[in-house]
């Protein structure tokens, strides 16, 4: 071997760091999935399912479900003439029909709020987080 193989060898052994593993990340993450999102997901969807089949088309595109708490479904509606139009729906009886339909998820008020959920007009439309 000569002598600079033995140097870099030597010098590699010497600078070499031992760390213990890291823990793994999907364990972890699995676990608060698990404790935090998916239960309430489950509520969240099958509302969502419902409200997707028993809302005119037309009204679907200028809604987005907000939140779901203590029972209340919150609704953004992105225009007040909108608003007013799916409030008179809803009063007519759609309001009922969706309070049956996900009565199993907890569902008992359903909110109206006038708001954007959306960057922009018309079409192009950029969701905002």
């Amino acid at each position: 071997m000569r002598p600079e193989e033995a140097e870099f060898k030597r010098l590699s052994r010497v600078k070499r760091t031992l760390r213990d593993p890291e823990p793994m990340l999907g364990p972890e993450m699995v676990e608060f999935f698990k404790r935090s999102i998916q239960k309430r997901q489950a509520k969240f969807a099958k509302i969502g399912e419902c409200w997707s089949t028993l809302v005119p088309v037309t009204f679907c595109e200028h809604t987005s479900l907000e939140s779901f708490s203590k029972g209340t479904l919150t609704v953004l509606v992105d225009s007040a003439s909108h608003l007013y139009e799916l409030k008179q729906l809803l009063l007519a009886g759609l309001q009922q029909q969706l309070l049956i339909a996900c009565k199993s998820a907890g569902l008992r008020k359903i909110a109206l709020k006038r708001g954007q959920w959306y960057e922009g007009e018309g079409a192009t439309r950029k969701i905002r987080f």
